[in-house]
């Protein structure tokens, strides 16, 4: 069986746009290398197309990963979220008793991971230990550099 994946429409249009781009720009681009290549001659001692047809099948595998997950793709709708408890699509305000510092969180599917905005995946440690926690609530979380105690602060959308 396969797992729903979860998105915000953007992150959706988002892959589906990669996706577009792999399948109408790279893979012309790759079969365009396999021709020049095969053009040179002696295919059993030509590096160049080996590496294309190489280059080829990584490119069609990550093709065929990425229809999986549009198969498997579900939005979410912002105005059904219970901001009660921490859930995919939330700002989780928390206080880290560690260092004392304050940060906001968005807890987004895998494919829309991105620390650099504050978007953490529901499956990274820090996100898993939020997930279904309440306002108030203090977690005691386990990361590769120990444990951090993070509280809940606020749960928005």
């Amino acid at each position: 069986m396969s797992e729903i994946q979860y998105f915000t429409p953007e992150g959706l249009e988002a892959l589906k746009k990669e996706l577009s781009d792999l399948k109408h720009i790279e893979r012309p681009k790759i079969v365009q290398a396999i021709a020049e290549a095969r053009d040179k001659g002696d295919l059993s001692e030509n590096a160049e197309y080996d590496a294309a047809k190489e280059a080829q099948g990584h490119l069609e595998d990550k093709i065929a990963l990425m229809e999986h997950t549009l198969a498997n793709a579900r939005v979410i709708d912002a105005s059904q979220l219970n901001t009660n408890k921490a859930s995919i699509l939330c700002k989780v305000k928390v206080k880290n008793h560690n260092t004392g510092k304050e940060a906001v969180y968005q807890l987004v599917s895998e494919k829309e991971a991105n620390l650099k905005e504050n978007k953490i995946s529901v499956k990274s440690a820090v996100g898993a230990g939020l997930l279904g926690k309440a306002k108030g609530e203090v977690c005691e979380i386990q990361v590769p550099a120990g444990t951090i105690k993070l509280e809940i602060i606020d749960i928005t959308i």
